[in-house]
């Protein structure tokens, strides 16, 4: 076996990190393949559409009331302590909760598909799309099956191995690209048919893992009905509710961004924010796939009592850091030949929404740096205080600013304002346990 650091812990981290980094690497070529051929079969118009459809479908995947995440922290606690049978209960009661969440969520969000008027809801002309509740009800299936079964990949993350939940969602995305080609080559221009490639091919590949992981890799940890607590199930809903609040406020704040600009400018201008927005990711994609492992790295160190780990793990994020900024502005000084060769002439993004977009990547960052320490040892209320205040605030500031200033770029701006006090008390959070005399 190749050994990277003397210790353990590190010496997994880093294969994990190092195995992430590929994944990604192919994840993000797929994301830069699959925009101008969606955007060319659907034009800018439908194509807003999706994205707007797609940042809807994320309202479905935090939707567990943080169960995910829950889960993911007793496993690594449990591990740590060689504790199999709670974290094989801890498994099962989290599949059985999952199960029992989403049947009244499909069954509302059906409710709110055929009695309101989706197309005023989303600012969309119903004679362009006249089958927008069609649409909907088929990526709200999907994606409501892909919900039950992607704690599978929580549950890698418990083990610390997030390489393989990037995996697995990497080849989920790779479908979708390959069955949306497929349509391209097809001649097909149908905006229904893009939302089911690409929210069935995710589902294939979760219903493929989940036999693998219980029945061939894992089966001490299979889920049984026989193994569900309902003592467990609360103990991982009380402390996946803290997580939850977090994920459904993050959500707000980016769903909310491309449904304002739909419906106070247009679904034709949700397409370059997310063009701009999938260009500059690539760097939150980056320093997501480094970080990610640390999360259950810090919970193992926190609960074996090495803190001193957990200091020179985050010297190590302090540096990256610093990288993620000058890539930044590199990426910002090429960012108009970027696009150019990405997806032609047809789209304008000015310099200016490129600039504060990169800023609210940056920011996003920085603030994850703390995050995801602080999410390892379980410190939440501090961030769940200025996260529910930023997503109260962001929502009527919005609103008033674009139509005041009329532009997106004013928009993405006040998305960086209401994250930098969120930042600073992450910040200060870390500092007060880890460094207060």
């Amino acid at each position: 076996m190749l050994k990277i650091f003397n210790d353990s812990r590190s010496n997994l981290l880093a294969k994990n990190v190092i195995a992430s980094f590929l994944v990604k690497g192919w994840s993000a070529v797929v994301v830069l393949l699959i925009v101008p051929i969606t955007l060319n079969m659907l034009g800018s118009y439908n194509n807003g559409v999706w994205m707007t459809i797609s940042g809807i479908l994320m309202w479905i995947d935090f939707m567990d009331i943080g169960l995910g995440n829950g889960l993911r922290n007793v496993v690594a606690n449990n591990i740590a302590t060689g504790n199999t049978e709670k974290v094989r209960e801890a498994v099962s009661s989290t599949f059985f909760m999952l199960v029992a969440i989403t049947i009244p969520i499909i069954c509302m969000l059906y409710a709110a598909i055929y009695l309101l008027d989706i197309n005023a809801a989303l600012g969309v002309d119903k004679q362009l799309i006249s089958n927008l509740d069609t649409i909907l009800v088929v990526a709200v299936t999907l994606a409501c099956s892909t919900f039950i079964l992607k704690s599978v990949g929580n549950f890698y993350m418990g083990l610390q191995l997030p390489a393989i939940n990037n995996l697995i969602v990497c080849l989920g995305q790779t479908l979708a690209l390959l069955f949306t080609w497929g349509l391209y080559l097809l001649g097909s221009r149908s905006l229904l048919a893009v939302v089911v490639v690409n929210t069935s091919a995710p589902l294939i590949v979760w219903l493929l893992s989940f036999p693998y992981t219980f029945y061939i890799k894992y089966p001490q940890y299979r889920p049984s009905p026989k193994c569900v607590s309902m003592q467990m199930a609360r103990f991982l809903c009380i402390k996946g509710v803290q997580f939850f609040v977090l994920q459904i406020c993050a959500v707000i704040l980016f769903t909310s961004t491309n449904i304002i600009i739909s419906r106070i400018f247009s679904p034709s201008e949700v397409t370059p924010y997310q063009i701009a927005y999938r260009y500059f990711s690539i760097m939150l994609v980056v320093f997501n796939t480094i970080c990610m492992p640390f999360w259950n790295a810090t919970t193992d160190a926190y609960t074996r009592g090495d803190n001193a780990w957990i200091l020179k793990a985050s010297h190590k994020l302090n540096l990256l850091v610093m990288a993620i900024g000058f890539g930044l502005i590199l990426m910002v000084a090429v960012s108009n030949f970027v696009y150019r060769v990405w997806i032609g002439q047809g789209i304008e993004i000015p310099m200016h929404l490129s600039v504060t977009v990169a800023l609210y990547i940056f920011i996003l960052c920085v603030s994850l740096r703390y995050s995801y320490i602080l999410n390892g040892i379980n410190v939440l209320r501090i961030q769940m205080v200025f996260t529910i205040t930023a997503t109260v605030v962001f929502l009527p500031i919005a609103c008033l600013v674009c139509e005041q200033f009329g532009t997106v770029t004013s928009l993405v701006l006040v998305m960086c304002i209401v994250n930098i006090p969120g930042l600073i008390a992450n910040m200060w959070k870390y500092h007060q346990i880890f460094h207060s005399t």
